[in-house]
């Protein structure tokens, strides 16, 4: 599973940066370049409810075979395409598949690792998608150099090659009752309504982490701070250490216990990040929103997958990705007219403040919903 989430973000993370340079090539504007992204991301968003409830009912494994056969058409299919909106049509498409792959293998690693240790394998396991996120921007640009044909060959031959990955896993649903986790029985339906809600609080986080992707490159400019990707960088390290170190005792601790200074971290990151001016305080903010938001991703969900049932778990992780996917959308898109109009460091206040809401809505939240909360 970490072979198969490594290939599958080594693929995107190589389209998406290169896209929007596609899209300018075909008579799009900058606007319409930056569709490219927000297409992706909110049509997983809306999705993602209802391609995870997908995968309880026909099993996770067979979804990720299904889905990496699509991406691949996909891929395959923007070598062709001469007109930047059909393009777009297709992203659409592809965001809606995206969302299937995510809820499902996140579903399906759920199942697989022992519960005693789950965040702890979590943690592990996202450690495959920060590494291709480190690696797979950089090759995707070398490669597009060789054309945009060549490119995306390349990558329906990574989706194949996650097809074959897929094929050699277990069959989920031949495990699935070797690995049942406590569960709290409520009605099941097409969405799991109660994670969704509860993870508003993972978008408000989310809603800071979109614009940070989108624009902490421009203010490093700014700041006359080399390299531009330095904040990134370090966060992705930070996050790296945390999951290493923290990460491998999340189980032993408490979820819950963990889970609270997480989604603290990432608002005073933002903060420090509005106030930075020069290298060294942009690192400290880089440090101190990474060890949150590498934190919050394991824990919140060794927390959720604690409290639905083993065959709501498709339905959860789709529940979880509406949420996520829609905070970094959205943030990417209001940060980018806040920055415009007022300046980096007020659209940087501006997502602590929203991201300072996580704690106290979380709180409040897992009492009105029935979550129960874990000894601290």
């Amino acid at each position: 599973m970490c072979a198969y989430t490594f290939t599958v973000f080594v693929s995107v993370f190589q389209l998406l940066p290169t896209a929007p340079y596609r899209v300018l090539d075909l008579g799009g504007t900058t606007a319409a370049a930056g569709l490219f992204l927000g297409c992706l991301t909110f049509s997983s968003a809306f999705s993602a409810p209802i391609t995870g409830h997908l995968g309880d009912r026909i099993g996770q494994r067979r979804v990720l075979l299904i889905v990496s056969v699509v991406l691949a058409v996909c891929a395959g299919s923007y070598a062709f395409i001469t007109n930047y909106k059909i393009m777009l049509a297709v992203v659409i498409v592809h965001g809606l598949f995206w969302s299937a792959l995510l809820s499902a293998s996140g579903a399906y690693m759920a199942a697989t690792i022992p519960e005693a240790r789950r965040a702890e394998g979590l943690s592990y396991w996202g450690l495959a998608s920060v590494l291709s996120v480190a690696t797979a921007p950089a090759l995707g640009f070398w490669v597009y150099r060789h054309g945009w044909g060549v490119l995306c060959a390349e990558l329906a031959g990574l989706n194949l090659l996650m097809t074959v990955i897929a094929w050699r896993l277990p069959d989920d649903r031949q495990h699935d009752a070797h690995h049942a986790a406590a569960t709290t029985h409520r009605k099941s339906g097409l969405i799991e309504w109660q994670v969704l809600l509860l993870s508003i609080a993972m978008s408000l986080v989310a809603f800071g982490y979109g614009g940070l992707t989108s624009f902490s490159a421009l203010f490093a400019d700014e700041l006359h701070v080399t390299p531009r990707s330095l904040f990134l960088s370090v966060m992705a390290s930070a996050i790296l250490v945390g999951r290493l170190t923290v990460g491998r005792r999340i189980d032993h601790v408490g979820h819950r216990r963990v889970l609270l200074p997480s989604f603290a971290a990432p608002a005073i990151g933002l903060a420090l990040l509005a106030v930075a001016y020069n290298r060294l305080t942009l690192i400290v903010a880089a440090i101190a929103f990474g060890s949150g938001f590498g934190l919050m991703y394991p824990s919140y969900t060794a927390y959720v997958i604690g409290h639905v049932g083993m065959r709501r778990r498709g339905a959860a992780f789709g529940a979880m990705l509406a949420a996520f996917d829609t905070g970094v959308g959205t943030g990417s898109t209001a940060l980018g007219w806040l920055i415009h109009r007022f300046g980096f460091r007020q659209a940087y206040f501006f997502a602590a403040a929203i991201a300072l809401l996580a704690l106290p809505y979380f709180m409040f939240a897992e009492r009105r919903l029935g979550f129960r909360s874990e000894k601290l």
